[in-house]
């Protein structure tokens, strides 16, 4: 998940530098694109039989969910100031809370959906809400985020029949497609260094979505997605060298309250699980760590 971060945070970099030239949607497609070919050789490897599912329906769901968060959070990196855009995406690990609650059936006591709250909170001071600098860009923003949550619940559920590798394969297939149509709106050939950043776009994606689903296969979403919160490390330093973007005083509140509120949540869980071992109170209601 560290790497996954790490990776994420540099592809968003590489998305702004193609902005110059592109608009958001054509460099989500060659994002897409470029993950595919970068990925073929796990499909030579694996063979065509890694393909087989019955979950195709659910497979469709999940990556049509994905192109939303995608373009969303391709727009809100390009639109808005790109420490903002990376903050606010934090909020998806408290969305994840919600829906693995809701869909995979974690147990979520309540001192962790206090954290939950504290961390909507956080949200508010970074967007800001009747505010002269509150911007719907922000909500754009946010829709990604709960778009990504589900589609890291999505991917929790696909995992415990499916194999990594068959997620990432089929999930970067379908997401080429989808995600030509919007970008044929907006098409324009790119030119010169262009090709780098969109190129570096796609490996960085793809290897990033590769350590994310194998992560996501080892542990609870609601515990992982908080390590996302590095990646403001990566995308500050480089909103600041390259872009001159200096951190807001709200972002900065705003993003502590909420990367405070997830660290909480995964040091809560983490101690849960480890007395789930010797401690059968505990144990009786919480499931054995894996």
């Amino acid at each position: 998940m560290t790497a996954s971060t790490v990776l994420f945070g540099c592809m968003a970099v590489c998305i702004r530098l193609a902005s110059e030239q592109l608009h958001p949607f054509e460099i989500a497609f060659f994002r897409n694109f470029f993950g595919f070919v970068f990925i073929l050789p796990m499909l030579f490897r694996h063979g065509p039989k890694i393909l087989r599912t019955t979950k195709l329906p659910f497979y469709l769901l999940r990556c049509l969910i994905g192109i939303v968060s995608m373009l969303a959070g391709f727009w809100a990196i390009v639109n808005l100031p790109l420490a903002q855009a990376i903050a606010l995406s934090y909020s998806t690990p408290l969305f994840v809370t919600i829906g693995a609650v809701l869909v995979l059936g974690e147990i979520v006591r309540a001192r962790r959906w206090t954290a939950v709250l504290v961390g909507f909170m956080g949200v508010l001071v970074i967007v800001r809400p009747g505010s002269d600098a509150f911007t719907a860009g922000s909500l754009v923003a946010l829709l990604a985020a709960v778009a990504s949550a589900s589609v890291a619940i999505s991917i929790k559920f696909l995992s415990r029949t499916e194999h990594p590798d068959a997620i990432v394969l089929y999930t970067t297939m379908l997401w080429v497609p989808m995600s030509l149509v919007p970008a044929l709106f907006y098409w324009e050939t790119p030119v010169g260094i262009t090709w780098l950043w969109i190129v570096l776009a796609g490996f960085l994606g793809t290897t990033a979505h590769m350590c994310w689903t194998r992560a996501l296969k080892l542990g609870d979403a609601s515990m992982l997605t908080p390590i996302s919160f590095l990646q403001i490390i990566v995308v500050a330093v480089f909103g600041y060298v390259l872009f001159g973007e200096a951190l807001d005083r709200w972002t900065v509140l705003g993003a502590a309250i909420v990367f405070g509120s997830n660290v909480y949540i995964a040091r809560r869980e983490a101690r849960l699980a480890r007395q789930a071992v010797t401690d059968p109170e505990i144990n009786q209601e919480t499931p054995a760590p894996r």
